[in-house]
């Protein structure tokens, strides 16, 4: 069995498909996640093949796993089903607010760890693809989305055909606070990305883009300014064309 300390994103899968009736096990399994309420607010779309799968290709840049997994997962927040379980029962729904997408999107997230972790453990591999915030428009389109339904993660599904090394992470210490938050001195954060800034595809990311140190890779290149406010304006947009944006008290 996996050891959750050795987990890794894995890109590139074997031909070998997924066994009939796996995903739906693991889902089963995975929905044991803390919920909210109990309610479940989440939704998975499993997409293998058919138009869709070309669709969620082009949503996410092409990315080679995206096109060549056996599965390609979409991990949806959903008050959709809820609502229409209230309206069914002549209860008056009320979610289509912020908080009510903070509270499916936190439910999503934790059923789709949990389903992260049983798959590994199970000798799957999976990657998260970080372009389902660029283009979840396009996304809720390839997938028929209704109201009340928003991507939150996708995650490509497969037997491994690879073995990559661990990507680097903080030390513990950066991100445990005793008590209460305890804000970085300068000393603090020099010790605590000594390590990410002396491995040497940190060095050659700063040589490469002819920036003074790693930060500014990720400000000037990788995370910039007006790459967020473009994204965060267009999720907006998404949140509003899903009917989750309503914030006044009426």
């Amino acid at each position: 069995m996996a050891r959750f300390k050795d987990r890794r994103s894995i890109r590139k899968y074997s031909r070998r498909g997924i066994p009939e009736g796996l995903i739906e096990a693991l889902a089963g399994e995975a929905s044991r996640a803390a919920t909210m309420g109990n309610m479940q607010l989440y939704s998975l779309v499993v997409t293998e093949d058919g138009p869709e799968r070309e669709a969620l290709a082009a949503a996410h840049h092409h990315q080679p796993m995206v096109q060549e997994a056996p599965a390609v997962l979409t991990f949806c927040a959903d008050f959709h089903r809820f609502s229409r379980w209230c309206e069914e029962r002549d209860a008056a729904p009320g979610y289509g607010n912020f908080v009510s997408f903070i509270n499916a999107a936190t439910d999503t997230l934790l059923f789709a760890q949990a389903f992260i972790t049983l798959a590994e453990e199970c000798g799957l591999g999976t990657c998260i693809l970080g372009t389902t915030v660029y283009n979840p428009d396009k996304i809720i389109e390839a997938l028929h989305l209704p109201s009340l339904v928003v991507p939150v993660l996708t995650v490509t599904l497969g037997w491994p055909d690879e073995a990559p090394e661990q990507t680097d992470r903080l030390p513990v210490e950066a991100i445990l606070h005793a008590g209460h938050y305890h804000d970085y001195t300068a000393e603090d954060i020099d010790r605590i990305y000594a390590e990410k800034e002396a491995l040497p595809e940190s060095r050659y990311f700063v040589e490469l883009n002819g920036t003074e140190n790693l930060a500014q890779v990720f400000t000037r290149f990788r995370f910039t300014r007006q790459e967020c406010l473009e994204m965060s304006a267009k999720m907006r947009e998404v949140l509003k064309s899903q009917g989750f944006w309503e914030c006044k008290l009426r």
